[in-house]
């Protein structure tokens, strides 16, 4: 048996059934070991880029590691924006790139290149990979395999990378069964004792709080700790706040569900965790977009607890907000350990706290009554809310960066049972496209799988169409059309006096996006008109209800006031743009409100009453 073949034949074994791929001279006998095996195929895609994209969606989806291939050169290159996707939002992918023979390789990192196409790929993505390693002795390819693929999986789960060179994938295997395989030598690392003792002292914090909060990460989903979660936030019976990564873990449908937070989270929602006075945060690094740009200012007046498994994130002095109490630990482990202390215990009633976040949650919602009223284009909150209602539950939503995001954030409610993601950490323009037809094949045939993008962002992967057709991935695509970098608009008219380069119509114009889908042969939708909402609901069911792929042209006009937002450095989360006046802001404060020095900042462009009349 080649190596090839043993690779391909592995990969199979442990139940990924497909392999995202770009054809190349030095990929070829990886690809050739397909047609001998019946029990998984390769989808040959456009570009690495969407390849890669493509996995991550894939694995998000079926729970398993996702896996692209590329040949040398600036096929692996054009990984790497997908390797480091899956780096910061710890996804399991593997990704395999053929490498050049070996005899053709420099002898020495002096001499910049000798073999065409030669491209240390190893030592380009180490620093955005769980492991990295090029193979090169066969006998070695068991070893490489499971050595990668359990990194993958392990503790913070993230991306690995196998390079394997031509001559090495030819090379035949004397014998498969005197292969070394690898084994984990480590175990279990969590300290039980300890963290029990950690648990011990949170629930005597508890127990003298008024206003406590539970925030909840992607690192739940990863450590399969979603049921237990939901039933400690039961247990507990406290706001609990999803980060963006965890929106369709802890749902809209979910009787504690506070709202999602931070930058552009919500008045309501950020609310509640601001003015706590105990944190619990289980599987979130907490990021900028979480704390705002005063990252002093967040959750102030709580007594702050964290659980992950990154033991660097732990360390106090590398915390952008220091933590009172770090604990290391899966969340799983610990939800569980938290969930067996709690039996018996005797806990405050937090009715009236809860009650106080719904309503804040509810009063402040980020799309209100006016955005249904008639006019000549949709508004895309109204629009991203109608859709919601109208996608089921057991649904995926896979979602791209820039200004679409935060649309969908603030107005998509999610229901148990649904899927919901983007990439967060990298956030490419393009990715929600790609991702999402790596979701639409990994997803059962019940499912329907619907990617939002921006313009902008389609214009970034829009080859891939061909893999739709290719395969007929019924993957259905709304693009969200406002003819701009809309976030980009935004950013520029805060911070540049309102002067705009390249982002449109200076620098950035949109092709017609309806000829250029056809020129595909994939049906396609327009949808443009604001007069009638009720005809709007109609049209996302013909196009929800439509068998096969499908794109829509949502007609968003130049709308990029993505409110409500932070604006600014000194800006606490609870403080957000459209202002609420002094008096009823205060009146939503149970902790002393930050008094600024230069006092709030409002943007250049306020007014965005006309975005749709003109």
């Amino acid at each position: 048996m080649k190596v090839a073949d043993y690779i391909i034949n592995h990969l199979s074994d442990i139940g990924i059934k497909e392999i995202f791929v770009v054809y190349g001279h030095a990929n070829g006998d990886l690809v050739d070991g397909f047609t001998r095996n019946d029990k998984i195929r390769y989808i040959a895609v456009m570009h690495e880029q969407g390849g890669g994209f493509a996995a991550e969606g894939y694995s998000k989806v079926s729970g398993n590691i996702g896996v692209a291939m590329s040949t040398s050169g600036p096929g692996g290159m054009n990984l790497v924006t997908p390797i480091g996707n899956c780096y910061y939002d710890s996804v399991p992918c593997l990704f395999i790139t053929g490498q050049i023979n070996s005899q053709f390789m420099r002898p020495d990192e002096s001499i910049r290149q000798i073999g065409f196409q030669e491209t240390d790929i190893v030592s380009i993505v180490k620093p955005i990979t769980k492991y990295a390693k090029m193979i090169t002795d066969k006998n070695d390819v068991r070893y490489e395999l499971e050595c990668a693929i359990h990194m993958a999986k392990e503790g913070r789960p993230g991306p690995v990378l196998l390079d394997i060179p031509l001559d090495i994938q030819k090379q035949d295997i004397d014998d498969v069964s005197k292969l070394l395989g690898f084994e984990d030598t480590v175990g279990n690392v969590y300290n039980e004792e300890t963290i029990n003792k950690q648990i011990d002292k949170y629930i005597e914090d508890l127990k003298n709080s008024e206003r406590p909060c539970l925030m909840v990460g992607g690192g739940v989903r990863s450590s399969g700790a979603i049921k237990e979660l939901l039933e400690l936030g039961k247990l507990l019976k406290i706001p609990v706040f999803p980060t963006w990564n965890a929106l369709d873990i802890v749902c809209n449908d979910y009787e504690y569900y506070g709202g999602n937070i931070g930058t552009y989270g919500g008045k309501g929602r950020n609310f509640g965790i601001q003015n706590s006075d105990l944190l619990l945060a289980i599987g979130s690094r907490i990021s900028g977009r979480i704390t705002g740009g005063n990252i002093h200012s967040f959750a102030r007046g709580a007594k702050k607890y964290m659980v992950d498994v990154d033991i660097a994130g732990l360390q106090k002095k590398l915390q952008q907000v220091p933590f009172d109490e770090c604990i290391y630990s899966d969340a799983k482990l610990f939800v569980n350990l938290l969930i067996e202390r709690l039996k018996g215990k005797d806990l405050p009633n937090f009715s009236w706290w809860v009650d106080r976040v719904k309503g804040w949650r509810d009063k402040y919602d980020p799309v209100t009554e006016d955005m249904f009223k008639p006019t000549k284009y949709v508004h895309p909150y109204a629009f991203t809310r109608i859709l919601s209602d109208e996608m089921k539950s057991n649904d995926i939503f896979c979602g791209d960066c820039g200004g679409n995001i935060v649309v969908t954030n603030h107005a998509f409610e999610t229901k148990t049972g649904q899927r919901y993601f983007t990439n967060n950490g990298n956030s490419p323009m393009g990715f929600s496209f790609a991702g999402g037809l790596g979701a639409a094949v990994a997803a059962d045939k019940s499912q329907n799988v619907v990617c939002v993008i921006g313009d902008g962002g389609f214009n970034m992967n829009i080859q891939e169409l061909q893999t739709l057709l290719n395969y007929n991935i019924p993957l259905k695509t709304i693009i969200m059309n406002n003819h701009i970098y809309g976030i980009t608009k935004a950013f520029q008219e805060t911070n540049f006096e309102g002067r705009m380069e390249a982002c449109g119509p200076i620098g950035y114009n949109p092709p017609n996006f309806i000829d250029i889908v056809n020129a595909y042969k994939i049906p396609t939708m327009i949808v443009d008109d604001g007069s009638d909402y009720e005809k709007v609901r109609e049209q996302i069911r013909e196009f929800l209800n439509h068998d096969g792929p499908i794109v829509m042209d949502l007609n968003c006009h130049e709308y990029h006031n993505y409110n409500p937002k932070i604006i600014g450095w000194e800006t606490p989360i609870e403080d957000m743009y459209p202002y609420l006046d002094e008096d009823e802001f205060n009146s939503n404060m149970y902790i002393e409100p930050i008094k600024y020095k230069n006092g709030r900042f409002y943007p250049s462009n306020t007014n965005d009453e006309e975005w749709g009349n003109d």
